[in-house]
């Protein structure tokens, strides 16, 4: 018995120095929360005609993505951000004058990306599972004004199978006349989707809530 208990604390022993390992090495190199690119000079607009459409489309490119972002604990050892993206982003907008009064977003979620590909495949059956719930969805509630200003307006979150209302801080603003940009967060309960915050040995934990983040080029549609 004493042989075996002797055993099992030095896995758990080699498990927390794993995990350990593995925490320090990463550190918290987290990409920093999504803003806006640097206002452009207002001289340099474009012409007004495409400004003027109605209906407007998510642009892909490296200006464009969807994630998460958690807090990891290591035991006592200390806390960093754990942060993944997908730019498999499509929907549509409409635009009436300065503002956005409608959305409908659809991301990709099995293409989410982090410096970890462990943590990546993890999510996979565990967290937001996207092996089950391979698409997320978000529906604009209100309008959102052209502003650089960051304003708090609703929407409804469809995450793990599970739609509900969330409250979404978000600023925008035009980049030339035939690009609108927006950029946000909205925080995200965990056990309000039924997500099982993952954890690894019991060792390293996921905060039960997180954080949706955004950063979204809009153009008129063709």
């Amino acid at each position: 018995m004493t042989r075996r208990l002797i055993i099992v604390a030095a896995a758990l022993v080699v498990v927390v120095a794993g995990v350990f390992a593995v925490f320090a090495i990463r550190g918290s190199d987290a990409p920093p929360p999504p803003t806006l690119t640097q206002e452009q000079d207002p001289t340099a607009t474009a012409t007004a005609t495409p400004a003027d459409a109605a209906t407007w489309e998510v642009a892909s490119g490296e200006e464009t993505f969807v994630g998460y972002r958690v807090r990891e604990k290591f035991a006592s050892i200390g806390v960093a951000d754990a942060v993944g993206r997908t730019g498999k982003v499509t929907g549509t907008a409409t635009l009436d004058g300065d503002e956005i009064t409608a959305a409908e977003l659809e991301t990709d979620m099995t293409t989410l990306v982090s410096d970890e590909s462990r943590r990546d495949d993890a999510l996979r059956e565990r967290g937001i599972e996207t092996d089950r719930f391979p698409t997320s969805r978000f529906e604009l509630s209100e309008p959102v004004d052209l502003t650089r200003r960051n304003q708090n307006v609703r929407g409804e979150l469809t995450l793990h199978g599970q739609t509900k209302p969330i409250r979404v801080r978000v600023s925008a603003q035009r980049l030339g006349g035939d690009t609108i940009e927006l950029a946000g967060s909205a925080p995200i309960a965990f056990a309000d989707f039924d997500i099982e915050p993952p954890s690894v040995a019991g060792v390293v934990t996921v905060e039960d809530e997180g954080a949706l983040e955004f950063k979204l080029r809009l153009r008129p549609s063709a």
